[in-house]
């Protein structure tokens, strides 16, 4: 497709974004559908000037908004989808006749991840590391849909940890314990959980040697998903399978969540098959 005056352009927004394989599924999806859509990369630091400049922009139809964006960027947005608005945080930008509005596509692509790749989520011990964006976002969505019977967050940030344990208590019913992540907390939460959800940066692209749980707390009766996807399989998840868990990657969850987006922005069926394609091409 040509780009011309009338090409609708999405992007992503976050820093670092030079990893993203947001650019080639997304185009791929436009090309598949011959949607005059086009979709770029956008590293940002300064995200209330970013959203500024894309709203004075005509033909901005939306934007995926990645680390460490996912929260700072609310206050600059017209409204939030219910979801987004319970969680307080987002992933997804759409334009809608001159007004930003805010979804949480993560919340839903986690728990589809999930279910997919036949965790069972129900009563069950899970254990969330981080307390950023993608991990408020997942953190509701089990708390509200999985029926699990404890969640545990455990992350490095006091204030953002904290205020994520306290939103969770005082808007779910789900057993919530949160604690500073460290070698202490982990011997302590993982042995006895059934799911382990990571949800920090360490591990990704070019730090592939790094991971936060050591080896030796993974055991067979645990499910591990790391919502890294670069590389397809991180030192995390790599441990993880030798331990004999069950592993989820990053990249189920970034797929899940990558259509959702592609529909809100096109008001069109996303082509899956070929997204998936893409993905699946990048690591081979």
């Amino acid at each position: 497709m040509e780009i011309n005056v009338q090409t609708q352009f999405c992007g992503v927004i976050g820093n670092p974004v030079e990893h993203s394989l947001s650019p080639a599924i997304h185009n791929a999806a436009f090309r598949k559908l011959s949607l005059n859509f086009v979709y770029l990369a956008w590293k940002v630091d300064a995200i209330g000037d970013a959203i500024k400049g894309l709203r004075a922009l005509g033909n901005f139809r939306g934007a995926s908004v990645t680390i460490p964006h996912k929260v700072s960027a609310v206050p600059f947005l017209d409204d939030l989808e219910p979801t987004a608005r319970h969680i307080g945080a987002i992933n997804t930008i759409v334009a809608v006749r001159g007004r930003l509005i805010g979804y949480n596509t993560d919340a839903t692509g986690s728990v589809r991840a999930l279910k997919e790749g036949g965790v069972t989520l129900e009563g069950r011990r899970i254990v969330i590391l981080g307390s950023g964006g993608a991990a408020r976002a997942i953190a509701f969505a089990l708390a509200a849909e999985s029926g699990a019977d404890k969640l545990t967050v455990l992350g490095v940030d006091d204030k953002e940890r904290s205020t994520l344990a306290s939103d969770l208590r005082s808007k779910t019913n789900v057993a919530i314990e949160d604690a500073f992540l460290d070698d202490r907390t982990l011997g302590r939460a993982v042995p006895e959980a059934q799911v382990l959800i990571h949800c920090t940066p360490i591990g990704m692209s070019p730090k592939t040697d790094a991971t936060c749980v050591p080896a030796s707390l993974l055991h067979r009766g645990l499910a591990v998903m790391d919502i890294v996807y670069t590389p397809r399989e991180t030192k995390l998840l790599a441990d993880a399978r030798c331990a004999g868990c069950r592993t989820i990657p990053g990249l189920e969850m970034f797929l899940n969540q990558a259509v959702a987006q592609f529909e809100l922005w096109t008001d069109r069926p996303a082509p899956v098959d070929v997204m998936r394609a893409v993905l699946e091409s990048r690591f081979q």
